[in-house]
């Protein structure tokens, strides 16, 4: 058989089609270097430029028989390298949106659901045990830490004494503070 370089495009088609090695060689060494020109020139990136051309070229080979040259192989092949080359540069695009929202993400520390959930569970478990309080001790506890009353407005309105009132919530923390551990206690400090 004649050389492969003297072969048509149309003829170098036809053999790959029915699974032709040299036929696949010869359609990549025609375009290889001006297609990699043509992909380094959009992509600026000579690496990049080489792995379109690989995919392109892969891709090429594996559908052979199933693709349909409805124009010139010149033709399809370009747009391969284009169709590539955008998909290239979505996907960039997609993974650098990823990165940069995870690690704004990770700078402003916002894990809002994950600590909702802790929140609702915590005060779950701290409302058990305040419904636990004797029911005296708990009113003035409530008032202290729900209403936000201070000693003396808890005094005058349950018609007790600050003292009363003071010895209340000391002995009401300190129930909670060996039911629900520590942590629960250092939370009610700071929101005192």
């Amino acid at each position: 058989m004649a050389s492969y370089s003297k072969l048509t495009d149309p003829e170098l088609t036809n053999l790959l089609k029915n699974g032709d090695h040299l036929a696949f060689t010869e359609i990549y060494n025609r375009y290889k270097f001006i297609l990699h020109a043509h992909a380094v020139n959009k992509l600026r990136d000579r690496e990049e430029a080489r792995d379109i051309i690989q995919e392109v070229f892969t891709y090429l080979w594996s559908k052979r028989e199933i693709i349909k040259f409805s124009g010139s192989l010149s033709g399809y092949l370009y747009g391969a390298i284009r169709h590539a080359i955008l998909n290239k540069v979505t996907r960039k695009q997609v993974r650098e949106k990823y990165f940069d929202s995870l690690k704004s993400f990770a700078i402003d520390g916002d894990v809002v659901t994950d600590h909702l959930i802790r929140e609702s569970q915590l005060k779950g478990y701290i409302e058990k045990e305040i419904a636990l309080l004797p029911p005296k001790m708990r009113e003035v506890f409530e008032l202290s830490r729900k209403e936000y009353l201070s000693h003396k407005e808890i005094a005058w309105k349950l018609e007790i004494s600050e003292q009363t009132v003071s010895k209340q919530i000391t002995n009401a923390l300190r129930i909670l503070k060996v039911k629900l551990g520590i942590l629960i206690y250092l939370f009610f400090m700071m929101h005192r």
